[in-house]
């Protein structure tokens, strides 16, 4: 009986998992996805980060503050923040409510809505920004008329707030969506049942459930707000020190061979991306606590 120990002992020793070469292979293989990862990381963010960096400071700081001082960037610092001011808190609004409403009722034409919201993302921004253009341009359908009454749209400040909130509505909306869907109602059921308002509801429930998510939306929304190029370059004219934003003030310079200067200007909005994505991951894992 005593001896039957030993063996039983070194029949569970020899049954013990050991390093197999399956589990080998898997090891290989992550480490192997992981350094490819790395490698398109590094060869499509990285790198072409540096290489901004490196040409705005090329000529050394004189030449990096005198273009961001310069007054046609500083008319499109200015624009590219107005723009941002207006049509993030619009953004913030619609979103709020189209998300209420497609997640707290019923109604006809639900999916539809949900649809158009999607639009922005499917369809280029070019196009955006030319139906703007046919719309409200001097031989658009309002054309006459706004014109009858000197109000400028196309090739002027309301022009390009148009277009940054037809590219930027959905960011906002796309966020609170899944986040309200599965918080339900019974919250805001039960707040109903003990006599609260819509406004008290909303501020006192809703709001502090969805308010992490709100401000990820808005992070996000005013980031492609001051980045946006296609339907903005399409409906502003490109009137230097008057409706540039920052990215077209970047082409500008560089179709006018003044590298070192567009790249200035580059790093400027590489700067506010990279606040940006600051501010995103601290609300993310805000977030997740």
């Amino acid at each position: 009986m005593a001896g039957s120990v030993p063996a039983a002992a070194s029949k569970t020793k020899r049954s013990a998992p050991s390093s197999s070469p399956a589990a080998g292979e898997k090891t290989w293989v992550k480490w192997t996805l992981v350094g490819l990862a790395g490698l398109v990381l590094l060869w499509l963010i990285v790198l072409p980060l540096v290489t901004v960096m490196t040409e705005a400071l090329k000529k050394g700081w004189d030449v990096y503050i005198a273009a961001l001082t310069e007054p046609d960037a500083l008319s499109a610092l200015r624009l590219t923040l107005l723009v941002a001011a207006i049509a993030v808190p619009l953004n913030t609004i619609f979103g709020v409510i189209a998300a209420w409403t497609i997640t707290k009722f019923q109604f006809k034409g639900k999916n539809l809505l949900v649809t158009l919201i999607d639009l922005p993302f499917a369809v280029s921004p070019v196009i955006g920004g030319l139906i703007f253009v046919l719309v409200f341009g001097r031989q658009g359908w309002f054309g006459p008329w706004l014109g009858a009454h000197d109000i400028k749209i196309i090739f002027a400040v309301p022009g390009i707030v148009l277009a940054t909130l037809f590219v930027t509505f959905p960011f906002v909306v796309k966020e609170l969506i899944p986040l309200m869907e599965d918080q339900g109602t019974s919250e805001e059921e039960a707040a109903v049942t003990l006599g609260a308002k819509g406004w008290q509801i909303f501020w006192k429930v809703t709001l502090p459930n969805i308010k992490w998510g709100l401000l990820y939306g808005i992070i996000l929304c005013n980031a492609r707000a001051m980045g946006e190029f296609g339907a903005v370059s399409v409906v502003s004219g490109h009137i230097r020190g008057e409706t540039n934003t920052l990215p077209l003030h970047v082409e500008i310079l560089y179709n006018e061979y003044q590298f070192s200067a567009s790249f200035a200007v580059a790093s400027l909005l590489l700067l506010l991306a990279l606040v940006t994505l600051v501010l995103k991951n601290w609300f993310t894992r805000k977030n997740a606590h």
